[in-house]
């Protein structure tokens, strides 16, 4: 692999169903290389569905290795007894992660929904269908389950999050800070 090769894990994570998708960047090119779920809806004892997702993410990462996990944030709702569950699928998860030494980042639902549609309120379709087009994804290998396109749109975020625009020898966090630094170039 290239030093400028590297393989991001994204991963939806959930008590139920937790969707993972994972993609190859070389340069500024980012292909998919798989997406799927780890079903969990069928084990009734919540420490045995952790355990469940403690071992795929780490049959994951060890049948991939990728080198960064990205993973979305749990977000708050009005049922506290499920971000609690919620909020230990994500720890296990990460802790899968950090016993493979893989570094970690999060980012919240909006923002992972903003950075692939433009739209930090878009639907589980919309973002669904803009991975598709982005990543060219026939239409029979999309997934049933949304989860999956969720998972992977975790990895597609922190890919957008992480490249940096540059011009004229500085480096520019997005396209306002280009702007801003160069008024000029705006017609």
């Amino acid at each position: 692999m290239s030093a400028k090769e590297r393989i991001i894990l994204g991963i939806d994570p959930g008590t139920s169903i937790l969707g993972y998708g994972i993609i190859k960047v070389e340069g500024k090119k980012m292909s998919l290389i798989v997406m799927g779920v780890i079903r969990l809806d069928k084990i009734e004892d919540h420490h045995l569905k952790l355990q469940k997702i403690f071992e795929r993410c780490i049959e994951l990462i060890d049948g991939f290795h990728p080198d960064e996990l990205a993973i979305e944030a749990p977000f708050f709702g009005k049922n506290v007894q499920s971000m609690l569950k919620l909020g230990r699928a994500q720890g296990v998860a990460i802790a899968a992660a950090l016993s493979r030494q893989l570094p970690v980042v999060e980012y919240a639902p909006r923002k992972i929904k903003q950075s692939i549609t433009g739209n930090g309120a878009a639907s589980k379709e919309q973002v669904a269908a803009m991975l598709q087009q982005t990543l060219k994804i026939p239409a029979a290998d999309m997934p049933e389950k949304l989860d999956a396109t969720d998972g992977l749109a975790a990895a597609v975020c922190h890919f957008y999050q992480s490249n940096t625009i540059t011009g004229a020898g500085k480096s520019f966090t997005g396209w306002s800070s280009f702007l801003k630094n160069n008024p000029g170039r705006l017609k």
